[in-house]
Order: C-alpha cells, then structure tokens, then sequence
C-alpha cells in the first residue's frame, strides 16, 4: 500500500527521484555526453524514442536499429531538427531474425565506432500466435531473444571501449512489472510446449514470459562481465506503465476503457523513459550491475526473476539456440523439443544507412 502511494503521489526514493520524474529530469545532472556512444532498439517510437531524443540532447552519439528503415530516418530527422549537429546513424535490424541480428552488429563493427552504451528498449506484443523464421515463439523471439544474441555479440566492443577509455561501459535491458506475472516455475519448458502447440497460446503470459527472460538475462550477464573483468555493468528497468504503440494489436473498446479508467495511474512517456536514461547514464548508478530498477530507484524483481538458477538455466538454452554454426542458425521444433537446423533470412539484405 505505501509504494503505491508514493507512486501516485511521486515521492522521491533514495536516487532522489521518482514516479513522476521525467528523463530530462533524471539526465540533468549528467553533463555532456559527446563521450558516448549508444546503441537503442526500438527508438523509432513512444519509450525508445524518448530516450534517443533526451541522450541526443545531451550529447550522445546514436545508433538506431530499425526494421523499417524510414521509419528510422524519420526518426534521425526529428532528432536532428530538436538537436541540431546530432550524430545519428541508421542501420537495418529485424530482432526476431538472428541472421539479421548477426548482419546489424556485422555492419556496426565495420563503422569502427567505439560502444559505451547498449539500450535494449525494442519489444512487441503479439495477439496471436507466430513463430519467427528460426522457428521460436515471435514475443520471446524479438523480447528476448534477439537482444540476447545482439549483446552476446557487442560485448567484446564494449569491454574494448571501456578499457581504451577508462569509461564505464553500460548495458540496459528494458523489461517489465509484468514479468511478475509469469507463474510457472519452468520458463524453458512453458516455451517449449507453447511453440509446439502443446498447450493454447496465451498472449499476456507469452510477453509476461519475454519480459522474465529480460530479468533472468540481466542477472547471468552480470554475473558474466565479472567473470570477464570487464567495466560493462548490466541492469534491467521497469518504464512504468505507459500506453505505446505497443499495444497497437491491441486497440479496441475494452482496451481503450481500461486505459481511460486508468489513467491517473499511466505515465507519461517522458515519465517512462525517465528510469532508463537514469540508469544509462546517471553517476549515481556506477558500479552498479545485476539489479532492477523501477521509477529510477532500486527495486525487487519477481521470486522467479530473482532465481539465479533459472537465470543460469536460460542462458545456457539461449547460447545453445543462437549457437551459429556452418551456415546461419535457426532453431526448429519436433517432437523432442528444440534442435538446431541451418536456414537463411532474407530479413534485411538492404544498404545499411549512416
């Protein structure tokens, strides 16, 4: 009751800031940040695209992955018309593709640019049941998945840059309360007999799932920089409750009441994009990896997302999936679960744009 409380009223936690602190808010103390440059998925729109605009303006030189690259442009031309002299780079990436995961980051290291920053902000909720072209369940695909492989493969560059720079390097995976929601104790198991059809496909528990994976994959990549001795932190964030295109596939008249009925209780974009700026780039948050925030301030994830058993248990079945071997990878499900099989994409064999 009383963290609900203070987050209706926005009273300030121990970072000084709170439910209702905006991202320019939580940044203003940072100073220039010329020094930095971030990767963003999903920035074309609503909590991502907020966050580009705010680190823009603040300094940062971007990296905008998109599947629609006009929609990417657009993106970099109302970021160039609010920040003038922005360094906004344009480049194709589909995350539900692994081909095309390994063709963005292929194309990224070809730029010779330093990374100090990764912000895996891109997600999707998805009514109705698909698979992606490897052949795993489309929300997990594109939540989770595709960020999993993407940082799996920038890692080295970031723990490059951080040593040629002495700049802390910094790893954001953007998940959800909703995480909470996952109940079952098995997140391996549930997504196995989801994409096999062995049990009906639930939308909320399949993103509840993805976002999970979010939490899980924070903890065991911090617990991996470490190993590496690297000075790459990675943290997971709850944005707050906020209406996103998101939810476009989900547009209707319950949908619409509910969020009519709530809305004392949404943020406002630049609200939710407060505590991924907070904990890209704030000083406050150095040296700090493996936790999850919500309204800028240290919070507790689920029993589940807590697990460090279970943490190490998805990383090995994500290493395992988007393991490539002599062609590109994609997984396929049979009767005895996943197994490997070579397939190509035709995601994104477009001219990268900078």
């Amino acid at each position: 009751m009383l963290t609900s409380l203070r987050y209706l009223a926005g009273t300030a936690g121990a970072s000084g800031f709170g439910s209702r602190t905006t991202a320019e808010e939580a940044t203003a103390g940072c100073g220039d940040l010329g020094h930095v440059t971030a990767i963003i998925t999903g920035a074309t729109s609503g909590i991502g695209a907020e966050t580009a605009r705010v680190l823009a303006k603040r300094g940062a030189r971007l990296v905008l992955p998109a599947r629609s690259l006009k929609a990417a442009e657009d993106a970099r031309a109302r970021l160039r018309a609010e920040c003038p002299g922005a360094d906004v780079v344009v480049l194709p990436l589909d995350l539900s593709s692994l081909a095309s995961v390994r063709r963005f980051v292929a194309r990224f290291l070809a730029l010779g640019l330093p990374l100090n920053l990764l912000v895996n902000n891109a997600g999707k909720y998805a009514d109705r049941f698909a698979v992606s072209e490897d052949g795993v369940e489309m929300t997990f695909a594109t939540n989770y998945l595709g960020h999993f492989l993407l940082t799996r493969l920038l890692l080295e560059k970031m723990a490059e840059t951080a040593r040629a720079t002495g700049v802390e390097g910094r790893i954001v995976n953007v998940s959800s309360t909703i995480h909470s929601w996952f109940a079952g104790d098995d997140a391996v198991g549930y997504l196995d007999r989801v994409t096999r059809r062995k049990i009906p496909y639930d939308p909320t528990k399949a993103y509840a799932l993805s976002k999970l994976a979010n939490v899980l994959h924070t903890r065991a990549l911090a617990e991996r920089l470490r190993e590496m001795n690297a000075n790459v932190t990675a943290n997971c964030v709850h944005p707050g409750i906020v209406r996103t295109r998101l939810i476009r596939d989900r547009d209707g008249l319950v949908t619409n009441t509910v969020f009519f009925l709530a809305s004392k209780l949404l943020k406002t974009i630049p609200q939710a994009a407060a505590t991924t700026c907070y904990v890209a780039v704030h000083p406050a948050v150095a040296g700090v990896s493996g936790k999850y925030f919500a309204d800028c301030n240290e919070a507790s994830p689920s029993r589940l997302g807590a697990s460090s058993e279970e943490a190490t248990k998805l990383w090995s079945f994500s290493e395992n999936i988007t393991a490539e071997k002599i062609q590109k990878t994609s997984v396929h499900v049979s009767a005895g679960g996943f197994r490997l099989q070579v397939q190509s994409s035709n995601a994104d064999h477009g001219m990268a744009l900078a």
